[in-house]
């Protein structure tokens, strides 16, 4: 028996649905129930009816599945897996700033620990940022942690007061205008389609700004027949399954997450196996998280 024979007959015995983000290995996501960016993949974890959720992906994307399924199974196949960015706020920046501004909302990206989401008024992924900004009350609007999205955002509803923090990704934020120029006069006729995580240079030189889902929607859709894309490459597996007549290129640099490329398949059987690396939250948290979260699913509908 192969491995994906034996994770396919653990899944039915264990009543478990393997979910997988766009940038782990394309291995992984071939043995995926559903493969997406973090709004899908939130999405579905909210609805799913498995009894075991392995989640393929990096660790706040445990805990929000865990959060929206307090009941459920949740299992990462590599505990150690993070997101640097998701770190980068904190509770008592938050706090000040709710004190100094009236009128204010704490919107959190959804790559962000547990704790920060507690502390928010509402949840956004890239997909679905500026129309849920957009729908709310507030005036003033302090978005953490990701710099780079929140002024894209901005850019967008000028009539919003924006506060920024300083949290970026370090696999978009160290994308450079100069490799994308140079892929563009490689490849002229390519469309450039970027990802809002990137620095605003990178940004005013592309064609199209969109998650991850939209630069693959974009992509499928468009007439063009080659791309640049600025975003994690495991997105070119989604890419050439759905566009195989297509071309697609990235910087010299590539862009990777490592920690994403930790989770592989001998990780998603062994958790299997053994529900080792389950994802824990006490109650108390768990409400507090699923708060900004459900928030976030119903003002997206």
């Amino acid at each position: 028996m192969t491995i994906t024979e034996e994770i396919q007959a653990l899944k039915k015995e264990k009543n478990a649905v393997i979910l997988a983000h766009y940038y782990v290995e394309p291995q992984v996501q071939e043995i995926a129930d559903y493969i997406g960016d973090s709004y899908y993949l939130s999405k579905v974890a909210s609805e799913t009816g498995a009894g075991t959720i392995v989640f393929c992906g990096v660790s706040f994307m445990g805990e929000s599945a865990k959060a929206l399924n307090p009941e459920k199974i949740v299992l990462m196949p590599d505990i150690s897996a993070d997101c640097p960015m998701a770190h980068m706020a904190d509770t008592e920046t938050i706090k000040n700033m709710r004190e100094k501004y009236e009128d204010l909302a704490v919107v959190c990206y959804i790559n962000s620990t547990a704790e920060l989401k507690r502390h928010s008024d509402v949840c956004v992924t890239s997909a679905n940022a500026v129309k849920i900004v957009k729908a709310l009350p507030n005036k003033n609007i302090f978005f953490i942690p990701d710099r780079n999205l929140a002024h894209f955002i901005a850019d967008q509803i000028p009539e919003k007061n924006f506060i920024y923090n300083e949290g970026y990704c370090p696999t978009h934020d160290k994308m450079q205008t100069e490799e994308m120029q140079k892929a563009k006069s490689e490849h002229p006729d390519a469309k450039v389609l970027a990802h809002p995580e990137c620095p605003k240079t990178v940004l005013q030189l592309a064609d199209y700004v969109g998650s991850t889902s939209g630069i693959i929607k974009y992509a499928t859709e468009s007439k063009d027949m080659e791309f640049i894309i600025c975003t994690e490459e495991g997105v070119s597996y989604e890419l050439t399954q759905r566009n195989p007549d297509k071309k697609f290129y990235f910087t010299d640099t590539l862009p990777v997450c490592p920690d994403m490329k930790l989770i592989t398949l001998k990780k998603v059987l062994h958790v299997l196996k053994t529900k080792d690396n389950e994802v824990h939250m006490d109650s108390g948290l768990a409400q507090e998280t699923r708060r900004p979260l459900n928030r976030m699913l119903e003002l997206a509908k």
